[in-house]
């Protein structure tokens, strides 16, 4: 997988702790990598982090991307051959609330991993982890581009068009003639088991339908690019894969990992696609004060697919699928007090389904090296 790029190589993943972060380390793992974590605290809230038992499988490094000195000492120390930089703040509506906090950690903690990278004298392949919503979003019904004008309604959007900003300035002004090539990626939505943030709509389907009560939509009208979370994150390994392997900057640029356009779903649609396979009901609560969010977006792919030959894998109903399977899965075994703990097995698995499916489908990433 992956042309064997992670095997016995050294990984600063910044984030670990967090839901995509821990997905990614545990696919990091399984490709053979070296992992060091470097993240605040886990909630405690149950995470995914904490089902997985990563604290005892990588060097789990407790720092904050806001503290320039501690990123720069611990990249510094880990000598990477890989960084992938998810730490965020990742909630638009959190962002309203904590605005300040939002740019602090999604622009100037970019800004410092940039500035760590700035001193690594050594080969390193980087990936930015932003979003789709770095974009003016100008509720078109066609898919944004790499190139379209990026901006944001909402502090979460627009700091993250400012990390966006920032990426390609640096790349621009040190990262030319430097051992170390930087890009980055913009994925669209993405749901996946072990994800349990409040105000995200499937760990509120899911904490709803535990209780036996009715899931509360306050935005069904939505469309989002609904994606599994393996998706993007084959994207970003195999981004960094290619960045690793090039001679050149070909790849040191941004790119968007969405799912094709059937999956583009209102959040009515994917509430109902849960309920297939977890019975339930939902209310409708909408709330006309609430703050702005965008009503319609969308990515275009064509880039990777062109350049990466890297394409989504699993349609709309098996992403949904496979995310329940997993809350079912944990919410079962916790129910039958089994101490098992099935997270790890029900992760490995899903990775290794996935990695077949793109197997079967001939993608580059899941070829044999």
């Amino acid at each position: 997988m992956f042309a064997g790029a992670f095997q016995n190589k050294t990984v600063w993943l910044s984030g670990h702790t967090g839901f995509k972060g821990a997905w990614l380390a545990e696919w990091l793992l399984t490709l053979g990598a070296r992992v060091q974590g470097y993240a605040l605290e886990p909630s405690p809230l149950p995470t995914l982090f904490d089902d997985l038992g990563l604290a005892a499988r990588l060097r789990h490094e407790v720092g904050d991307v806001r503290d320039a000195a501690a990123v720069r000492q611990s990249i510094a120390a880990a000598q990477p051959d890989f960084v992938f930089h998810l730490a965020a703040q990742p909630l638009v509506r959190v962002s309203y609330a904590q605005p300040v906090e939002s740019y602090a950690t999604n622009v100037m903690g970019t800004v410092h991993v940039l500035d760590a990278l700035r001193l690594l004298q050594k080969p390193c392949a980087a990936v930015f982890v932003t979003t789709d919503k770095c974009y003016e979003n100008r509720e078109w019904v066609h898919g944004y581009r790499e190139e379209d004008r990026l901006g944001g309604h909402d502090p979460y959007s627009s700091s993250k068009a400012a990390a966006e900003i920032a990426i390609s300035s640096f790349r621009s002004s040190f990262f030319k003639n430097h051992p170390v090539k930087i890009a980055s990626a913009r994925a669209g939505n993405v749901i996946g088991g072990g994800d349990w943030a409040a105000e995200r709509i499937v760990p509120d389907c899911i904490r709803a339908l535990q209780q036996g009560q009715a899931i509360p939509v306050r935005n069904r009208h939505a469309t989002r690019p609904w994606q599994h979370v393996l998706e993007p994150l084959s994207g970003y390994l195999w981004l960094a894969a290619k960045l690793a392997q090039a001679p050149g900057p070909q790849f040191c640029s941004p790119f968007n990992f969405g799912p094709d356009h059937e999956a583009n779903r209102t959040v009515a649609e994917l509430v109902l696609e849960i309920l297939k396979h977890w019975p339930g009901r939902w209310e409708d609560r909408t709330d006309p004060l609430a703050p702005h969010e965008a009503g319609l977006l969308q990515l275009t792919t064509d880039k990777a697919r062109a350049q990466l030959g890297w394409k989504p894998v699993w349609r709309f109903p098996e992403a949904v699928a496979a995310t329940v399977h997993w809350y079912r899965a944990v919410n079962e075994a916790g129910a039958a007090d089994d101490s098992s703990a099935p997270a790890r097995p029900v992760v490995q698995r899903q990775i290794a389904d996935y990695s077949a499916a793109a197997t079967a489908e001939g993608l580059p990433w899941a070829d044999a090296p």
